[in-house]
């Protein structure tokens, strides 16, 4: 049986070495055997989609007397025309022609343009039982049983969706308009069948209407307003994110260092992290723990990184080195040793690797070249521990323990930004994948605050205290919302809405700073890694709006088709 770790509190600060390790690494935490939790998701990171349960089909009749069938197309006319009713196509007319059954309709005068838009807001739209009823609750309950027996109802979800589809939004003038048309509809139901109309589905106009606007055309803030009770609204209410973590694994030897950056997640959803002089990697999507390697007994892993295809690691060490890695032959390809003292930080551009170490220097390293590095960075005066490339690799981010924050260009030795408000060391840097130049940076125990800065301008946006201090920064892929984590002294979570910064919703469950994080590659789960030696994996962003299909509902099969572009 695995025995349980115990915690001395805030006093706990025995070694590396001295920690029994009881655990083999990244396998499942005690805490993790307990029966699930109903919040928790228990399926691997990435086995986690949204699902859509469709609305009724808009064909099924809602009202009370559900079971019975509504009248077909060909039975309707023959009803209508029995019971006296007005014909669908000469509805309103003057009495003197009810002696002719079929009479031609008399020309009126048209109004020509340049050509074909149709205006639907002089419509009869009780010609096709469309028009709203503002009575019309009140009518079927004076009306009782026998009013079914007629044709399908204006308010059923079939009619109500066409109605819609056809002409837009029911307005209050549109509402007007239609209770008027069924009004003089209904006052001419005595006359004879065959009149002339008085007005038509589509006639000449110079201008279309604005509240006349096309459901196919219409945007995803308008889905309500055209189709109520079908398309499923994302802002309807706030999102629901569990507040617990659905999968806990052990990571002995984790080490409780502010400005080391060892955990990483790669494209192939291959999750590696660094524990004391070993790399190993866990694969999310089945759960497969692989040893990359082991540094020996005289150093340590200080840093991880993937490359953005996936396949090599890069790996910082404690003399000095950094190491190439290929993840899928396990094999070391490659080690440049340049820096003079531990690498806490690395970032990749395609084939270059930028490292930052406590020797204030960045280095660019580009493994196609046989040098080490082809350029040195200078302008930290004390050790580098945030390193970051922006999302088009025009613009690389640096954070130091000299509370400064650079700017760098591809080209340039010194930093073409340089930022200074912070009050504590920078390692929190975040690039923003929806606004070009959008930078975000936390500072540590002494400042406390997320930062937001305009790197195209060169201005500082906004500013965050948030209570604690900010010891990592993501930014969601798929909404405009980013995670922080936190140390001392609430050891927190934080999802924000940007730009106004509003909480979505505060995790706990670390008991010790929450120095390491990673998202996935669908960009939905978050990895956390502190130091009581466990990795918290959390869900807290929606799927990508491109891959969702709960916005849409099929109609008729091949109704309405809707493409997201974003």
């Amino acid at each position: 049986m695995r025995r349980e770790k115990k915690r001395g509190g805030a006093n706990y600060n025995r070694s590396n070495s001295e920690r029994p390790h009881p655990y083999h690494p990244l396998l499942p935490h005690p805490v993790a055997s307990r029966p699930p939790d109903p919040q928790i998701h228990s399926s691997p990171p990435m086995d986690h989609y949204h699902h859509f349960t469709p609305p009724p089909s808009p064909m099924e009749n809602t009202a009370a007397g559900a079971s019975s069938k509504p009248p077909t197309p060909a039975s309707t006319p023959n009803s209508r025309l029995a019971s006296g009713a007005p014909s669908s196509r000469h509805s309103a007319t003057p009495s003197h022609a009810s002696t002719t059954a079929f009479a031609p309709t008399p020309a009126s005068r048209t109004v020509y343009s340049d050509r074909f838009i149709p205006s639907r807001t002089g419509s009869n739209l009780a010609l096709f039982d469309l028009a709203p009823s503002p009575s019309s609750s009140h009518d079927a309950a004076a009306s009782g049983p026998a009013s079914s027996s007629g044709s399908a109802p204006a308010t059923s979800p079939y009619c109500t969706l066409l109605r819609a589809a056809l002409f837009g939004p029911d307005t209050p003038d549109r509402v007007a308009s239609s209770a008027t048309a069924c009004s003089s509809s209904s006052s001419a139901g005595a006359s004879a069948v065959g009149t002339p109309a008085t007005g038509n589905i589509f006639r000449f106009k110079a201008e279309v209407p604005r509240n006349a606007k096309r459901a196919l055309f219409s945007g995803e803030d308008e889905e309500d307003a055209l189709f109520p009770g079908i398309f499923t609204t994302r802002g309807a209410g706030p999102r629901k994110i569990p507040r617990s973590p659905y999968k806990v694994l052990d990571a002995p030897a984790l080490q409780d260092d502010f400005y080391l950056n060892l955990v990483d997640w790669s494209s192939h959803n291959v999750l590696a992290v660094g524990l004391g002089n070993c790399v190993y990697l866990w694969n999310a999507c089945s759960s497969k723990v692989t040893k990359l390697c082991d540094l020996g007994v005289d150093d340590n892993v200080c840093s991880v990184g993937w490359a953005q295809r996936g396949t090599h690691l890069a790996v910082g060490t404690n003399q000095g080195k950094v190491q190439i890695w290929d993840a899928t032959r396990c094999k070391r390809i490659r080690t440049m040793e340049s820096h003079r003292m531990r690498v806490g930080a690395l970032a990749w551009s395609s084939s270059l690797l930028s490292s930052g170490s406590r020797d204030k220097s960045i280095l660019h390293h580009d493994i196609r070249a046989q040098e080490d590095y082809v350029s040195k960075l200078t302008g930290h005066k004390s050790e580098v521990c945030g390193l970051k490339w922006s999302y088009d690799n025009r613009q690389l981010a640096s954070g130091g323990n000299d509370n400064r924050l650079f700017v760098w260009n591809p080209h340039s030795v010194q930093p073409v930004l340089k930022y200074t408000e912070h009050t504590a060391a920078v390692k929190a840097i975040a690039w923003s994948p929806h606004l070009h130049g959008l930078l975000a940076s936390g500072g540590g125990t002494a400042d406390r605050c997320i930062r937001f800065w305009n790197t195209t301008t060169n201005t500082h946006l906004s500013c965050v205290d948030t209570g604690s201090q900010v010891c990592n920064l993501v930014w969601s892929k798929n909404v405009n919302e980013l995670v922080s984590t936190h140390g001392y002294s609430q050891n927190q979570i934080i999802v924000w809405r940007y730009p106004t910064m509003s909480k979505l919703a505060t995790l706990t469950g670390h008991t010790y700073r929450v120095l390491y994080l990673a998202i996935s590659p669908d960009g939905q789960t978050i990895v956390t890694g502190a130091g009581d030696e466990t990795l918290r994996f959390w869900n807290v962003f929606p799927s990508p709006k491109s891959q969702s299909s709960d916005s849409l509902s099929c109609i008729g099969g091949t109704s309405f088709v809707r493409s997201y572009i974003r």
